[in-house]
Order: C-alpha cells, then structure tokens, then sequence
C-alpha cells in the first residue's frame, strides 16, 4: 500500500524523469546529482510498490504504472505549489495557455484574462488541436487550452475541468479567386458534391475532424484526404494550395494571404469552444481565464445559439451541462 506522505521532492524526481526520459537531463534540471536522483526514484518505487520506470542501457522509458502516476503526481505537486504561493507572498508561477492559432476567440479570452490579473504571467502556446493539447495539459506540460471537448476519448476528459466559452459559427476559407469567395455567406446546400479540408490525418486535431465528419455527412460534402502536416503559417498556407481544397475554419480565423473566409448558413454549423484546463489545477491565471470567459461570454451572446443552428447532441449536452 503506498505510503500517506509520500514527499513532494520524489514526486518531482518522478515527473523530471518522465519528462526527459533522461536522468543525466533530469538531474541537470533538478540540480542534483544523477545518484541522488536514482536514490529517490527506488524510494518513490519502494514507496509504491510499482516499477515506474524500464531502463536499460540506451533508453528510459514509462512502466504502465509509471503513466498511470502521472496524472496523480501532477495534481498533488500543483496543489502543493499552490499551497506554498498562497502563503509565500510572491507571484504564481507562468501559467502556459495553448490558443491553437493567433487571433481566434481564445486570444481575445487570454487578453481579457491578462487585464484582469496584470500579476500573472500567462504565456501563451500554439498547439494546433484540442487533442494534442489536451494530452500535454494531463502529462504537465501545458495548463490551459480552448477547444472541442466533447470530442476527446473520455479517459482523456475525465481528467480535465471544462467551461463553456462560445458556440463559434462555423465557415469555409476559400481563395479569394474561388467562384463562391463573392458571397457574403455560403449555404451548406451549395457544397453538396464539393470536398473540404477539415484537418483529416492530423492526430493533432481528430476532435476537429469528428466534427466535419458529421457535419459533411449530413450535407454530402467530401472529407478531403490527409496532407502533409505543416508548421507554420507559410507551410500551411503551401500545403493547403497545392492540395487545392477549401479548408473548414470559424468565423474570426484569420485568413491566409490571397484567401477569404466566409460564414456558412441554412443551417449556421457550430463549433462549441470550451476552456479546457487540468482538474485539481489552482491558479489565479486559470481563474482569470474562467472570468474572462464569462465576461466577454456575456457581453457578446457568445453563449446564445443561433436559432435553428446545427450541433451534435453530445457537443450541445456538455456545453448545457458545464454552463
């Protein structure tokens, strides 16, 4: 049975390990010696009962039971640095936000968070899909993101804190010399037989994905095959030419240069943006982040649904039921 107080140093001897699968690196980082840090991951085992970790002479790599910790060690070190910061008098620690892209609903969030509380360092990250970013919140490596998330595996949401931030409407990014980039709004009827990029093959948005898929289903709009994932605004924009496709986004996504982005209607589709952050997680970034939330929520109907406008159920019962 594990031991009732387990120290936080072993704690962080396990998650530096983890994170570099390297005790020379973990060590380095900790400033210990690497003998030390042995020392205190047989303890932490011994602790436990469980193997943590499978070494060998080239690699160090994660038991079941050592991914099985994470999640745990996670929470109980955050809520002891909470602790600590709370009677400390000094600042919180940086809190790392993922915004996916620049210049969406979570930028203007994460802006209003920073006026809210000036003290707090809220740095900003671009991860590129809820599905990522969400396994980088529960392994400790981000804290924050925004996203679809209804559409993570359950395993996956049960370790995280969600609140409703905006039923964003939904839109087609077309380039400007497309035959339908002169309408104000695209009805879904007018796709019918047309293929659309949604993000297929990118692990790191398969909850974007899932969403198209259903959309597309309903309307006979064609799922576009994988491309090639791209880093960055230039390789995106590269890839997203050459395969020729007009590519499915919301309404505030900035447009690539030579491109438009316009709304789709006759049913409005929406895409339903939560805040997403890890449970047991104290902080008073990620209690800006949450007032920010409700403030432009409120202030701009970010919550209010179009009337007649399409959802999947699931989206829309977690949506209702975090309000």
């Amino acid at each position: 049975m594990p031991a009732p107080d387990t120290a936080p140093r072993l704690l962080r001897a396990f998650l530096a390990v983890a994170d570099e699968l390297h005790f020379t690196r973990a060590a380095a980082r900790l400033f210990v010696a690497q003998q030390a840090l042995s020392r205190d991951i047989r303890r932490l085992e011994r602790e436990l009962g469980a193997e943590l970790f499978v070494r060998t002479t080239r690699q160090v790599a994660l038991t079941p039971d050592g991914e099985r910790l994470l999640p745990y060690a996670r929470r109980v070190l955050d809520a002891h640095d909470g602790l600590a910061a709370a009677f400390s008098g000094g600042p919180a620690r940086p809190l790392l936000v993922d915004l996916n892209s620049e210049g969406t609903t979570a930028a203007r969030v994460l802006e209003r968070a920073r006026e809210i509380a000036p003290e707090c360092e809220l740095m900003a990250r671009f991860e590129s899909g809820l599905t990522w970013a969400a396994s980088e919140i529960l392994a400790g490596r981000l804290d924050v993101s925004f996203g679809r998330a209804a559409g993570l595996a359950p395993g996956v949401r049960a370790g995280l804190s969600v609140q409703p931030v905006r039923y964003e409407p939904m839109a087609l990014m077309l380039p400007a010399s497309h035959p339908l980039a002169g309408r104000a709004a695209i009805p879904l009827s007018e796709l019918s037989g047309t293929t659309v990029y949604a993000g297929a093959g990118n692990e790191r948005t398969r909850e974007w994905t899932d969403l198209a898929a259903q959309l597309f289903a309903g309307w006979g709009i064609e799922l576009a095959p994988p491309v090639p994932l791209a880093v960055g605004v230039a390789e995106f924009q590269r890839v997203i030419a050459k395969a020729g496709h007009p590519v499915l986004a919301v309404v505030d996504f900035p447009p690539l240069p030579g491109a438009v982005v316009r709304p789709l209607v006759d049913p409005i589709p929406l895409s339903p943006l939560m805040l997403v952050w890890r449970k047991g997680l104290n902080h008073p970034g990620v209690d800006a982040l949450r007032t920010a939330s409700a403030q432009l929520g409120t202030a701009k109907g970010w919550l209010a649904r179009p009337p007649g406008a399409w959802l999947p159920e699931r989206d829309l019962t977690l949506m209702r039921n975090r309000s």
